[in-house]
């Protein structure tokens, strides 16, 4: 299967890409199905049940909305979330939801949105879709799966984890990092320029650079508007908002609360992390990265690179985003970006190992560095659980991100410093990241049935 940089890098709405984004695509992915069946005329019913990991935490990730959202045909990158709490509000006081917007069905969110915690067949975040029509029979019944990062699958192509059927012929194909690296080592190029090559099959470059750097501008506008936005986050557990604070401390504009501890880079790179995880946890416009749990990662690191390091440019942001694709694509296709599926390390540390050796592609690292720096960033995140606090993305993940990003620094730094020579390779930890998530238990896996998310409700 093919994979390209825009399927690693979406920009969608908070707060998570597999509970929101995902079911969002899903929803919409139906009622098209609908459509193109001519179906959409006869619909008088339509029931949503949520399985697994969507019916433990979906409440809390908001599955509820972007599902009745992409039955009305919204996209994750198109919606505008200011809108969002007044479409609600008339689909719940009229009852009806209208199919792509044009067909008005009707939808007791009570009885028509169901969450179960069974699991469906072939992956822990499953949907099931049934339309009836005016005599109350059955007229198409559908199974979706969103296995994370916003990639949605139907049916046993979940239990291998395919987004599409997409064979398109890349000049440099890889599913290993070993065989990425001997790609560089046979055509002389860095990761960077290999992906490039390999996105030409489907744009050409200035349409590449130009869809990239408009990543990287939603990017900039989240970090922007997580820094000066205040208040309670949504979800009812109060959680305050910290980066607008955490922001005028570090400009002076209000004194530091610990005036004797200097302000370091890493106190940036924390504010640019948290502010991006806040406008994620309050549904705001932000990239999955590969994730929205650890969507503050990337950013958090690019801006690092584009504030702190000499010779920043745009070419270099580009790079970065390859490279971390590059890196994104041998977790998808050998491991998992599922939090529900391997937890945690499926999200910050696959981010943290992008980050990790995207940064070292652009500080000049050979191709052998930047594996080692992505190797470095997910050893030290294996075994991660995901424990979501009231099924929310808050509480530890908001945090979880300024850590993965500082995480991601270092290792880049620690891999800089040598020469790309290594005791555990890429391969291998990401097949250890792998076996780690089987092995481990399901109330760690994005359920908030274990961990924080009950020891902390019991203190």
């Amino acid at each position: 299967m093919a994979i390209s940089v825009f399927d690693i890098f979406k920009i969608g709405i908070g707060p998570s890409s597999s509970h929101t984004v995902g079911p969002m695509r899903a929803a919409m992915a139906f009622a098209r199905n609908l459509e193109q069946q001519g179906l959409l005329g006869a619909v008088r019913r339509i029931q949503v049940e949520l399985y697994g990991s969507l019916g433990a935490t979906g409440k809390g990730h908001g599955t509820d909305k972007a599902v009745m959202l992409g039955l009305e045909g919204e996209a994750p990158d198109a919606v505008d979330p200011d809108q969002i709490p007044q479409r609600l509000a008339r689909i719940r006081e009229t009852g009806t939801v209208r199919l792509l917007g044009q067909y008005p069905v009707a939808f007791n969110e009570k009885s028509d949105l169901l969450f179960q915690r069974k699991v469906l067949p072939y992956h822990s975040n499953g949907m099931r879709l049934t339309v009836f029509d005016a005599s109350g029979a059955e007229l198409v019944q559908a199974d979706y799966y969103s296995v994370g990062g916003g990639f949605v699958v139907t049916g046993p192509e979940a239990a291998v984890d395919r987004l599409s059927n997409d064979d398109t012929c890349l000049p440099y194909p890889f599913n290993t990092g070993d065989g990425l690296l001997k790609l560089c080592a046979t055509h002389r190029k860095p990761i960077s320029d290999l992906m490039m090559s390999n996105e030409k099959a489907w744009l050409n470059e200035a349409q590449i650079r130009e869809r990239l750097l408009n990543i990287w501008q939603v990017m900039q506008a989240c970090v922007e508007r997580g820094m000066h936005q205040e208040g309670i986050m949504p979800g009812g557990m109060k959680v305050r908002r910290r980066a607008a604070n955490l922001y005028r401390q570090l400009t002076g504009e209000i004194p530091r609360q610990t005036p004797s501890m200097p302000v370091g880079t890493m106190e940036w790179v924390n504010l640019f992390a948290l502010a991006v995880s806040e406008e994620n946890a309050a549904g705001g416009r932000v990239v999955t990265a590969p994730t929205n749990g650890a969507a503050g990662i990337i950013p958090a690191v690019l801006h690092y690179y584009w504030k702190f390091c000499e010779g920043a440019n745009e070419d270099g942001v580009i790079r970065f985003l390859l490279t971390a694709a590059a890196i994104a694509i041998l977790y998808k296709e050998n491991a998992s970006l599922s939090g529900a599926e391997v937890g945690c390390q499926g999200e910050i540390g696959v981010a943290c190992s992008m980050a990790a050796g995207a940064l070292a592609e652009v500080l000049g690292g050979t191709p052998e560095q930047v594996e080692n720096a992505a190797e470095i960033g997910m050893e030290h995140n294996l075994g991660l659980t995901c424990d979501p606090v009231g099924g929310l993305v808050q509480v530890p993940c908001i945090e979880r991100n300024a850590m993965g990003s500082v995480k991601a620094i270092n290792a880049a730094r620690i891999a800089l410093r040598g020469d790309g020579k290594h005791f555990v390779s890429l391969d291998k930890v990401i097949k250890t990241m792998r076996e780690t998530g089987a092995d481990m238990k399901t109330k760690y896996k994005e359920t908030s049935r274990g961990g924080l998310a009950v020891n902390l409700i019991e203190c």
